[in-house]
């Protein structure tokens, strides 16, 4: 038997409050199944099991809201006898139980403003479904948007963030980038393609940091007590800014091992779960490096600051048109400005140079990522 816990999403999160459970006793799951619906800062998250096996117990009711690491479930082995020398409940505080809203409802409830507390579930043991919500927001005026979200979200970043620049000795080194050529590639490359399949310049980018994370792998990984240690993949952690404020930056898994149109697409599901709160526990936990953009909002540069535990960010810079020197002649060329803030425990000078050099390198042959 073995205890399946309450995952930490994050360095910033310190609790989360178990929403459903998509699995139930006896139930046979296997490594990457959804068994849970967990409700954290940064919205619900679906948690997935990291071992075969049966589901023997379920400890902890929907509702509950309980620290990291608490014990959620046991989990029977394949060749164990059921019910046997099953651990006792454990962990499972006494907060009260609440009402049950399937993730579902949970959404339209953000989509149409209501407040699920002045809600009345008509579902299965009083559980909140679509319909109520939906009635509750054709019963009058949509309710104030409640700020505890946002307000949580943002006390969470804060205290990550304080945190990494508290014991993180960050070093921050930029470089500005001729892009004429690739952009010139990608719109070439994009007349060939369905309109729905066409590339952001965003996915250059993202293509051309994870090349580069594979050639200078100090970047690629996370910092703990036994210090630096290296990425099993490279997992790029993209900074998603949600609808009602607030961001999260979840792993996009293998970057360095699809193709651009794999990498586009898998961004935009990213994205795309990310603010619709459908998140995987796995994406909110296997970040090697981060990367952000900042580009679009007309920044000309910025050095951000490492999310623990991982040793490097990337930020882009927005795109602009300068006179550039092109073999002795002054041209006007598309550039951006790329830094990286890595970790100096993990990091020296010369390595978090030489990414940056991949970066460039990469995004000069566009064709090749």
């Amino acid at each position: 038997m073995s205890e399946f816990r309450m995952p930490s999403l994050g360095a910033d999160m310190e609790a989360g409050t178990l929403v459903e459970w998509t699995k139930a006793p006896g139930d046979t799951v296997a490594r990457g199944d959804i068994v849970a619906v967990v409700d954290t800062d940064k919205g619900a998250i679906e948690i997935e099991v990291f071992e075969p096996g049966t589901i023997e117990r379920l400890l902890v009711e929907p509702g509950q809201k309980v620290p990291v690491g608490t014990a959620l479930a046991i989990i029977r082995g394949a060749n164990e006898t059921p019910g046997a020398a099953a651990p006792a409940a454990v962990g499972a505080p006494a907060a009260p139980v609440r009402t049950r809203v399937s993730p579902a409802a949970r959404k339209a409830a953000e989509q149409l403003h209501v407040d699920l507390a002045g809600v009345v579930g008509q579902g299965p043991g009083g559980a909140i479904t679509v319909a109520d919500v939906e009635r509750a927001a054709a019963a009058g005026p949509p309710a104030p948007k409640t700020s505890t979200r946002a307000a949580g979200m943002r006390a969470a970043i804060g205290a990550a963030m304080a945190r990494s620049k508290r014991e993180i000795p960050h070093l921050y080194l930029s470089t500005t980038v001729d892009v004429t050529q690739p952009l010139a590639w990608l719109g070439l490359a994009n007349q060939a393609r369905p309109v729905t399949e066409r590339l952001l310049p965003i996915v250059l980018f993202l293509k051309a940091v994870a090349n580069a994370a594979v050639e200078v792998p100090a970047v690629n990984g996370t910092w703990n007590e036994n210090g630096f240690v290296p990425g099993a993949g490279v997992h790029i952690g993209c900074a998603i800014a949600l609808r009602d404020g607030g961001l999260v930056a979840p792993a996009l898994h293998d970057v360095d091992k699809k193709s651009l149109g794999e990498a586009g697409r898998d961004l935009m599901d990213l994205v795309s779960r990310a603010r619709a709160g459908s998140l995987r526990s796995s994406e909110m936990t296997d970040a090697t490096i981060t990367l952000t953009n900042l580009g679009d909002l007309g920044v000309d540069a910025a050095y951000a600051v490492i999310y623990p535990p991982q040793v490097a960010i990337v930020a882009i810079g927005r795109v602009v048109e300068r006179p550039w020197v092109v073999a002795g002649r002054v041209e006007p060329r598309s550039v951006v400005t790329l830094s990286l803030s890595a970790d100096h425990r993990a990091v020296d000078g010369r390595q978090a140079g030489a990414f940056l050099a991949a970066v460039e390198r990469a995004l000069q042959a566009p064709e090749a990522l």
